[in-house]
C-alpha cells in the first residue's frame, strides 16, 4: 500500500520522536517501503550544526542510529531554510514531493491553549498536505 514513507524529525528534539520513529519502520517493514527521515536546519549556526553540512552529517549518523535500532533501512534528507520558523511547513511539503513519499509518519504532542489558537506543525500538515499523514503522540 505505502512504498515511501516520510519522518520529519527535529534533532534538536530527538528524546521526543522514538514513537513516531517506531510506527514509522513498523509501517515499512509491513509493507515492504523506503524509510526516509527529513531534518529541517537554518542556513546560519544554530543549536544542533554549526552549517547545513554539519546538520547533514548529524542527521546521517542519527539515521545510521535508527537503521541499528529498529532494523530497517533509514535514508535522510537535510534541507536548508533560511528562516524554518516561517516555513517548515512548505518545506516538509517540498521535500515529501521531492522524495515522493505516500505517507508522512510525524511526531506531536499534547495539544495546549496555543495550539487551539496556532496550528501545530503536525495538524497544519495533516490538513495541508495531499498525502496521508499519521501523527503520533
Amino acid at each position: 500500500m505505502y512504498k515511501l514513507i516520510m519522518i520529519p524529525v527535529d534533532l534538536e528534539h530527538a528524546d521526543t520522536l522514538e514513537k513516531a520513529l517506531e510506527v514509522g519502520s513498523d509501517l515499512a517493514k509491513h509493507y515492504g517501503a523506503e524509510l526516509h527521515i527529513v531534518g529541517v536546519t537554518h542556513a546560519a549556526p544554530g543549536a544542533v550544526a554549526h552549517n547545513p553540512l554539519e546538520y547533514t552529517e548529524k542527521l546521517e549518523a542519527f539515521a545510521a542510529d535508527q537503521t541499528a535500532k529498529h532494523g530497517i533501512d533509514f535514508k535522510s534528507k537535510a534541507v536548508v531554510s533560511h528562516d524554518p520558523a516561517v516555513d517548515l511547513d512548505d518545506k516538509l511539503m517540498q521535500a515529501a514531493s521531492d522524495i515522493r513519499a505516500d505517507l508522512i509518519v510525524m511526531a506531536s504532542h499534547t495539544p495546549g491553549f496555543l495550539d487551539y489558537v496556532f496550528a501545530s506543525k503536525a495538524g497544519y500538515l495533516a490538513s495541508h498536505s495531499k498525502l496521508s499523514v499519521f501523527i503520533v503522540r
